[in-house]
Protein backbone atom coordinates (compact mmCIF):
# COMPACT_ATOMS: atom_id res chain seq x y z
CA UNK A 1 0.00 0.00 0.00
CA UNK A 2 2.86 2.60 0.83
CA UNK A 3 4.69 1.64 -2.01
CA UNK A 4 1.49 2.22 -4.29
CA UNK A 5 1.09 5.90 -2.98
CA UNK A 6 4.82 6.36 -3.45
CA UNK A 7 4.70 5.15 -6.79
CA UNK A 8 1.74 7.48 -7.48
CA UNK A 9 3.28 10.43 -5.84
CA UNK A 10 6.41 10.03 -8.08
CA UNK A 11 4.19 10.01 -11.29
CA UNK A 12 2.25 12.88 -9.94
CA UNK A 13 5.48 14.66 -9.07
CA UNK A 14 7.18 14.00 -12.80
CA UNK A 15 4.09 14.80 -14.76
CA UNK A 16 3.79 18.30 -13.04
CA UNK A 17 7.34 18.93 -13.56
CA UNK A 18 7.75 17.69 -16.71
CA UNK A 19 4.64 19.60 -17.79
CA UNK A 20 5.99 22.99 -16.26
CA UNK A 21 9.21 22.56 -17.93
CA UNK A 22 7.44 22.26 -21.04
CA UNK A 23 5.61 24.79 -20.87
CA UNK A 24 8.03 27.00 -19.74
CA UNK A 25 10.35 25.82 -22.91
CA UNK A 26 7.28 26.16 -25.19
CA UNK A 27 6.97 30.44 -23.71
CA UNK A 28 10.75 31.10 -23.79
CA UNK A 29 12.09 30.13 -27.24
CA UNK A 30 12.00 32.21 -29.68
CA UNK A 31 10.89 29.55 -32.48
CA UNK A 32 7.81 28.35 -30.27
CA UNK A 33 4.22 27.96 -32.10
CA UNK A 34 2.71 30.33 -34.29
CA UNK A 35 6.16 31.74 -34.55
CA UNK A 36 7.25 32.27 -38.92
CA UNK A 37 10.98 32.73 -39.17
CA UNK A 38 12.71 35.52 -41.89
CA UNK A 39 16.71 35.15 -41.78
CA UNK A 40 18.13 35.86 -37.97
CA UNK A 41 14.33 37.24 -37.64
CA UNK A 42 11.46 35.52 -35.98
CA UNK A 43 7.94 37.24 -35.76
CA UNK A 44 4.25 36.18 -34.18
CA UNK A 45 1.72 37.37 -36.33
CA UNK A 46 -1.29 36.05 -34.67
CA UNK A 47 0.31 37.49 -31.36
CA UNK A 48 -2.09 40.48 -30.96
CA UNK A 49 -5.34 38.99 -32.72
CA UNK A 50 -7.93 36.78 -31.62
CA UNK A 51 -6.65 33.91 -33.82
CA UNK A 52 -3.54 33.51 -31.43
CA UNK A 53 -2.73 30.17 -30.12
CA UNK A 54 -2.65 30.09 -25.91
CA UNK A 55 0.63 29.45 -25.67
CA UNK A 56 0.93 33.16 -27.75
CA UNK A 57 -1.57 34.43 -25.23
CA UNK A 58 0.10 33.24 -21.91
CA UNK A 59 3.51 34.71 -23.47
CA UNK A 60 2.26 37.82 -23.95
CA UNK A 61 0.21 37.48 -20.12
CA UNK A 62 3.84 36.68 -18.90
CA UNK A 63 6.22 39.40 -19.92
CA UNK A 64 3.19 41.87 -19.29
CA UNK A 65 3.58 43.36 -23.08
CA UNK A 66 1.33 45.32 -25.08
CA UNK A 67 1.37 43.35 -28.54
CA UNK A 68 0.25 45.18 -31.95
CA UNK A 69 -2.86 43.81 -33.58
CA UNK A 70 -2.31 42.81 -37.40
CA UNK A 71 -3.42 46.50 -38.24
CA UNK A 72 -1.00 48.07 -36.45
CA UNK A 73 2.68 46.15 -36.83
CA UNK A 74 4.67 43.52 -36.29
CA UNK A 75 7.50 42.93 -34.38
CA UNK A 76 10.46 40.79 -35.18
CA UNK A 77 13.12 39.56 -32.74
CA UNK A 78 16.56 38.50 -33.80
CA UNK A 79 18.61 36.72 -31.15
CA UNK A 80 21.12 34.65 -33.34
CA UNK A 81 23.31 36.48 -36.10
CA UNK A 82 23.91 35.15 -39.78
CA UNK A 83 26.23 32.64 -38.25
CA UNK A 84 24.00 31.44 -35.91
CA UNK A 85 25.92 32.22 -33.01
CA UNK A 86 24.01 34.49 -30.29
CA UNK A 87 24.13 38.14 -30.09
CA UNK A 88 26.47 39.54 -27.62
CA UNK A 89 26.72 43.03 -25.98
CA UNK A 90 30.25 42.94 -26.44
CA UNK A 91 30.84 42.47 -29.76
CA UNK A 92 30.21 44.49 -33.37
CA UNK A 93 27.66 43.75 -35.21
CA UNK A 94 26.57 45.10 -38.92
CA UNK A 95 22.75 45.09 -39.89
CA UNK A 96 22.77 45.70 -43.39
CA UNK A 97 20.04 45.66 -46.13
CA UNK A 98 16.52 46.08 -47.17
CA UNK A 99 13.73 47.03 -44.92
CA UNK A 100 9.83 46.27 -45.82
CA UNK A 101 7.56 49.13 -46.46
CA UNK A 102 6.52 50.55 -43.35
CA UNK A 103 4.83 54.06 -42.13
CA UNK A 104 7.56 53.68 -38.99
CA UNK A 105 10.19 51.39 -37.61
CA UNK A 106 12.08 51.02 -34.66
CA UNK A 107 15.26 49.59 -33.76
CA UNK A 108 16.78 48.52 -30.49
CA UNK A 109 18.72 46.15 -28.59
CA UNK A 110 17.34 44.60 -26.04
CA UNK A 111 18.09 42.31 -23.35
CA UNK A 112 16.64 38.92 -21.54
CA UNK A 113 13.08 40.53 -21.11
CA UNK A 114 12.90 42.30 -24.35
CA UNK A 115 13.78 45.75 -22.33
CA UNK A 116 15.67 48.13 -24.12
CA UNK A 117 19.40 47.39 -23.00
CA UNK A 118 20.49 49.79 -20.62
CA UNK A 119 23.95 51.78 -22.01
CA UNK A 120 24.50 53.64 -18.23
CA UNK A 121 25.01 56.88 -20.80
CA UNK A 122 22.13 59.16 -21.81
CA UNK A 123 22.46 57.53 -25.77
CA UNK A 124 19.45 54.64 -25.55
CA UNK A 125 20.45 51.76 -27.68
CA UNK A 126 17.44 52.49 -30.13
CA UNK A 127 16.92 53.76 -34.07
CA UNK A 128 13.75 54.87 -35.70
CA UNK A 129 13.22 55.22 -39.45
CA UNK A 130 13.20 58.99 -39.34
CA UNK A 131 16.55 59.40 -37.83
CA UNK A 132 18.38 56.85 -39.98
CA UNK A 133 20.55 57.60 -42.88
CA UNK A 134 19.93 55.25 -45.52
CA UNK A 135 21.94 54.12 -48.88
CA UNK A 136 21.59 55.29 -52.47
CA UNK A 137 19.66 52.04 -53.27
CA UNK A 138 17.22 52.87 -50.04
CA UNK A 139 18.48 50.47 -48.09
CA UNK A 140 20.22 51.15 -44.25
CA UNK A 141 23.72 50.29 -42.96
CA UNK A 142 23.63 50.01 -39.10
CA UNK A 143 26.53 49.58 -37.15
CA UNK A 144 26.14 48.17 -33.10
CA UNK A 145 28.54 48.59 -30.91
CA UNK A 146 30.09 50.02 -27.98
CA UNK A 147 32.20 52.19 -29.63
CA UNK A 148 31.23 55.37 -31.93
CA UNK A 149 31.23 54.79 -35.57
CA UNK A 150 30.20 56.72 -38.92
CA UNK A 151 27.03 56.53 -39.93
CA UNK A 152 23.95 55.06 -38.79
CA UNK A 153 25.19 53.71 -35.00
CA UNK A 154 23.09 51.59 -32.36
CA UNK A 155 24.83 52.02 -28.98
CA UNK A 156 25.08 49.15 -26.76
CA UNK A 157 27.29 48.54 -23.30
CA UNK A 158 28.45 45.80 -21.19
CA UNK A 159 28.51 42.97 -21.62
CA UNK A 160 26.29 39.28 -21.73
CA UNK A 161 23.94 38.10 -23.85
CA UNK A 162 21.06 40.57 -26.47
CA UNK A 163 18.62 40.52 -28.84
CA UNK A 164 17.35 42.79 -31.73
CA UNK A 165 14.09 43.95 -31.83
CA UNK A 166 12.78 45.37 -35.00
CA UNK A 167 9.34 46.51 -35.31
CA UNK A 168 7.03 47.95 -38.07
CA UNK A 169 4.07 49.65 -37.58
CA UNK A 170 1.19 50.39 -40.01
CA UNK A 171 2.87 47.69 -42.54
CA UNK A 172 1.09 45.60 -45.37
CA UNK A 173 3.32 42.87 -44.17
CA UNK A 174 1.71 42.76 -40.81
CA UNK A 175 -1.35 40.57 -43.29
CA UNK A 176 -0.82 37.22 -43.92
CA UNK A 177 -0.16 37.39 -47.09
CA UNK A 178 2.15 39.93 -46.67
CA UNK A 179 4.98 37.83 -45.39
CA UNK A 180 5.49 35.57 -48.37
CA UNK A 181 8.22 37.81 -50.34
CA UNK A 182 9.76 40.14 -47.17
CA UNK A 183 13.13 40.24 -46.60
CA UNK A 184 15.13 41.82 -43.63
CA UNK A 185 18.41 42.92 -42.73
CA UNK A 186 21.11 40.66 -42.19
CA UNK A 187 22.90 40.83 -38.88
CA UNK A 188 26.85 40.43 -39.73
CA UNK A 189 29.28 40.12 -36.84
CA UNK A 190 32.24 42.31 -37.34
CA UNK A 191 33.90 41.38 -34.43
CA UNK A 192 34.42 40.85 -30.26
CA UNK A 193 35.98 43.11 -27.89
CA UNK A 194 38.31 40.76 -25.89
Amino acid sequence: MLKNAFLMLLSLAIAIGGGGASVWYALKVQDGVGAIRIGQWTAFPDIGTPAADPYSKARVAREGVLALGRAEGLSFVAENDAAGERLKRECTYMIAGDLPTARFWTLYAADQSLGVVETGKSRLAALQSYGVLRQPDNSVAISVSSHPMPGNWLLTDGSGRMYFVLTFYDTPIASSTGLSDVSLPRITKVGCDA
